[in-house]
């Protein structure tokens, strides 16, 4: 997720990613995404299991910015809100 283009990033692990990004949107949960109004979904990974996942946000998380933001580009060049895809 992130605040803008080339905003503040945030890299998180869900099991239900519609419920969770609706929760960041409308900041039921205090702490990082509310306090920072990081609200727009602009990259998601699917994985077959918890653990995949995991594993991959903790790799993520250890990834310079300019890594981040090229992987987001990749796939969201316009860094476009997917959220209104998934719904």
């Amino acid at each position: 997720m992130a605040s803008s283009r080339n905003g503040t990033l945030y890299i998180g692990v869900t099991s239900d990613l519609v419920a969770r990004i609706w929760q960041h949107k409308n900041d039921v949960v205090e702490g990082f995404t509310q306090k920072h109004g990081v609200h727009c979904l602009v990259w998601y990974e699917p994985h077959h299991n918890m653990e995949s996942a995991i594993a991959r946000e903790k790799a993520l998380k250890k990834w310079n910015r300019i890594w981040k933001l090229r992987l987001i580009e990749q796939m969201n060049p316009k860094w476009q809100d997917l959220y209104e895809q998934l719904i």
